[in-house]
């Protein structure tokens, strides 16, 4: 079942009974298990892996999806990663060195 106005792009999967709301836009290549409830007005970015009912205007993105602010935020860790782990051996060192 899929709400008027709703929008799916191309190389989505929705398995099961999935039954998504009004006025969505899903993404393409966004994979969605079965016999969830997608709310209305919910975004989902494309690539992301929906595995639980999604509440009404929720924005998400990832696999496993996350809310969108909290996938920004995990993105720019990821991103410093190298750097961040660089950072903390460097004081695992001192703290070592100094013991």
């Amino acid at each position: 079942e899929i709400g008027k106005n709703t929008v799916i792009a191309a190389q989505t999967g929705i398995a099961g009974s999935t039954k998504i709301g009004e006025n969505c836009q899903i993404g393409g290549q966004v994979g969605i298990v079965g016999h969830i409830v997608i709310g209305n007005n919910v975004r989902i970015q494309a690539q992301s892996g929906i595995g639980r009912n999604v509440k009404d205007n929720e924005v998400l993105q990832g696999s496993p999806a996350l809310p969108y602010s909290d996938y920004n935020k995990s993105y720019v860790y990821f991103k410093n990663l190298p750097k961040i782990m660089k950072n903390i051996s460097e004081i695992e060192k001192k703290v070592r060195d100094n013991d």
